[in-house]
C-alpha cells in the first residue's frame, strides 16, 4: 500500500488501537506520517507505566511525537479538551487534512475546521480493506476495545460491521 497521507492522532484512539489490536504497528502500515501532540502525549503516559497502551506508545518509534506545547486559540481550547484542540490545531498549523478523533464534539469541530476525520474504528476498517488485520473480525476488535474500558456505541458497532461485510 502506498502511504502518501499524514495523520494527527488523539489520545483516544490510540489506545482503543491497543485494546482491539494489542498494538500500534497497523498505524505504520496505513500513513506516511503518524503525528503525536505533546498535549496527547502527556494524556497518554498520564496513568503511568502500567497504564493501557504506554508500553505500546514508548515502544511505537515511527510516532512523530511532538517535543513542546502547542498554542492553541482560544475557541479550541475552551469548547474541546486539551488532545482534541491540539490535534486540530495541529492539522491546522501544519496543514496535514486529516485527524484522528473518536469523540464526537471534537470530530465535529474538526470538520468545521475543514478537517477530513476518521477514528479508531476507521482505521481497523481501512486497515482490513487493504489487506491488515484480517486475522481478527470486527466484533472481536470491539469486544477487545470494550473489554478494556473503550467506549464503542451499538450505533458504531452497527456501522463498521455493515461497512466490514461490503468489503
Amino acid at each position: 500500500m502506498r502511504k502518501n497521507t499524514d495523520i494527527v492522532i488523539n489520545t483516544g484512539p490510540i489506545l482503543a488501537l491497543v485494546a482491539a489490536l494489542g498494538s500500534l504497528d497497523i498505524l505504520a502500515n496505513l500513513y506516511r506520517h503518524v503525528i503525536v501532540p505533546k498535549e496527547v502525549a502527556d494524556e497518554v503516559l498520564a496513568g503511568g507505566p502500567e497504564a493501557l497502551g504506554v508500553l505500546e506508545y514508548c515502544g511505537a518509534s515511527f510516532l512523530s511525537k511532538k517535543d513542546c506545547g502547542i498554542h492553541i486559540n482560544s475557541y479550541l481550547a475552551n469548547i474541546l479538551d486539551l488532545g482534541e484542540a491540539a490535534v486540530i490545531q495541529t492539522a491546522l498549523n501544519e496543514n496535514i487534512p486529516t485527524v484522528c478523533i473518536d469523540e464526537s464534539a471534537g470530530r465535529r469541530i474538526a470538520r468545521l475546521h475543514g478537517l477530513n476525520v476518521t477514528g479508531s474504528i476507521g482505521i481497523i476498517l481501512k486497515a482490513k480493506s487493504v489487506g491488515f488485520c484480517t486475522e481478527m473480525d470486527m466484533t472481536t476488535l470491539i469486544e477487545h476495545m470494550r473489554r478494556h474500558g473503550v467506549w464503542v456505541s451499538r450505533q458504531t458497532e452497527l456501522a463498521a460491521l455493515k461497512l466490514n461485510k461490503k468489503q
